[in-house]
């Protein structure tokens, strides 16, 4: 890697860290605002691939719905409640593109994959970052939560959605370095050539290391939450799993694109898709697992 690829790589990092953390910290609509233009960049690009491939999908319908999808779920961070607006948003969406197909594609326009497209899209991006504020804002019950303090709850919920974040980056930067140290065996060579069994390896244990250290200091020890170390072992390897699954799919995407990145927005990075791959998928599949392992575990979860 060239010094002035890792000089821009290393600047993003130190740039985006502070950001980041600052959104999951405040929540609420800082925190969607921030993931809705994610999603809406996301979008923009998955739209641009497809081109690639003479699809031509609704950029700014579906690229707004991508963002309305976060900043709904911002203002209800609660699935069951959210339901019926996100499910509005992609109903009106859809029949939004299928009329709009008819006078601006036409039948050798590609109708079909138009609308498919614009609608995968924004659900793809802003229908998965929305569980990052469904964990963020998960209901906690702090009166039947013996351990809590009124300041470790208000601390539970930047911690539950900092968990996915933080074991995605481990697993992808041990895979990447258990790769380069002891890759032999590719993983999928015709959808990423670059990934090995052997990386994939060193990303699920590097992941389970930190979601046992995590479920046990962070949840157990400093916030009495019922996330032992056993289901710190089973979250790890599902974030894990995922994120090495959300990474192939969108080299898949981009293999078809016929493109090496989905974007130049973060110099040294690519693009939004490259940097929130797994994001798409460990987001959710973190909200799913976690809300499962508190529930078992009993209070404080309601």
């Amino acid at each position: 890697m060239a010094h002035s690829e890792l000089a821009q790589r290393v600047t993003v990092v130190l740039l985006g860290v502070p950001v980041a953390a600052a959104a999951v910290y405040w929540g609420g609509w800082v925190l969607g605002a921030a993931l809705a233009v994610v999603a809406a960049g996301g979008a923009i690009e998955l739209y641009r691939l497809a081109r690639h491939r003479g699809i031509q999908p609704f950029v700014v319908p579906g690229a707004l719905a991508a963002g309305l999808l976060v900043l709904l779920a911002t203002s209800r961070a609660d699935p069951l409640l959210a339901a019926p607006l996100l499910w509005t948003t992609v109903l009106v969406l859809l029949l939004a593109g299928a009329i709009a197909a008819i006078f601006a594609r036409g039948v050798d326009g590609h109708p079909l994959l138009a609308v498919s497209v614009t609608v995968a899209g924004a659900l793809f991006t802003g229908g998965t970052l929305a569980y990052a504020l469904y964990l963020r804002h998960l209901p906690l019950d702090a009166a039947a939560w013996p351990a809590a303090d009124p300041e470790r709850a208000a601390w539970a919920g930047r911690a539950l959605v900092a968990y996915p974040v933080l074991l995605t980056w481990i697993n992808d930067s041990f895979a990447f370095f258990g790769g380069r140290r002891w890759g032999r065996r590719k993983l999928a060579p015709a959808v990423s050539p670059g990934k090995t069994v052997q990386g994939a390896v060193a990303g699920l244990v590097g992941t389970v290391l930190l979601g046992v250290v995590y479920a046990g200091l962070v949840f157990q020890r400093w916030l009495g939450l019922p996330i032992g170390l056993l289901a710190g072992v089973g979250g790890a390897v599902v974030i894990s799993v995922f994120a090495q699954l959300g990474d192939l799919a969108e080299s898949l995407i981009k293999r078809e694109a016929g493109v090496k990145d989905s974007g130049s927005i973060f110099p040294g990075h690519g693009g939004i898709l490259d940097r929130f791959d797994a994001l798409f998928f460990t987001v959710p599949a973190a909200y799913w697992y976690l809300v499962l392992a508190l529930r078992a575990g009993g209070p404080p979860w309601h």
